[in-house]
């Protein structure tokens, strides 16, 4: 059963969120992103998005999408301001925990931290960087209304060269006024 957008809230992450980025890093899910973390990078990632979900001079948040019929946690999603061909944009990335795959949360979350990350009225583009064989990443992009660049090199993990698709959504498109 497909997820709507209007079934699905994020919230901003908080610190009792650990347990959400714990379940995210499962082998799985982390299988196009270099690997599950150990526990101390999930303690240094923890409180990166704590601290980015604090800060609200435009850098970006962390948030958790909730399921509105029991207000369970599915998933992550973000967006972050990052340089990316000289230019400042957004990067957004998300994860969805197993149980949830395939019935849309990832495309709702991804379109509610769309119209977040629109608000903030600081950069132009929001970029998705997923492995060009994540077929369910690269869908979320699709539906989501980005546009396929083409494919890149990317640095992710830090020091680790791979190769990803670049899709771009323009913050400006649907804006009214």
């Amino acid at each position: 059963m497909e997820i709507k957008a209007s079934a699905v809230r994020i919230e901003p992450w908080s610190a009792d969120d650990f347990d959400l980025l714990r379940a995210s890093n499962a082998p799985e899910l982390m299988d196009h992103l270099g690997g599950p973390e150990t526990e101390e990078q999930l303690i240094k990632r923890h409180q990166r998005y704590v601290d980015l979900s604090a800060d609200r001079t435009g850098r970006g948040r962390m948030f958790r999408i909730v399921l509105l019929a029991d207000g369970e946690a599915a998933g992550t999603v973000g967006f972050w301001a990052k340089t990316w061909n000289g230019e400042e944009v957004y990067e957004t990335g998300w994860s969805v925990l197993p149980r949830f795959q395939g019935r849309g949360v990832a495309t709702a979350g991804t379109r509610a931290v769309i119209e977040q990350a629109r608000a903030e009225r600081r950069h132009r583009y929001l970029h998705a960087f997923p492995d060009p064989e994540n077929g369910p990443s690269n869908a979320v992009c699709r539906k989501a209304g980005f546009e396929l660049r083409g494919e890149c090199d990317f640095e992710y993990p830090p020091g680790n060269l791979v190769r990803s698709n670049d899709w771009r959504l323009d913050l400006r498109d649907g804006e009214s006024g």
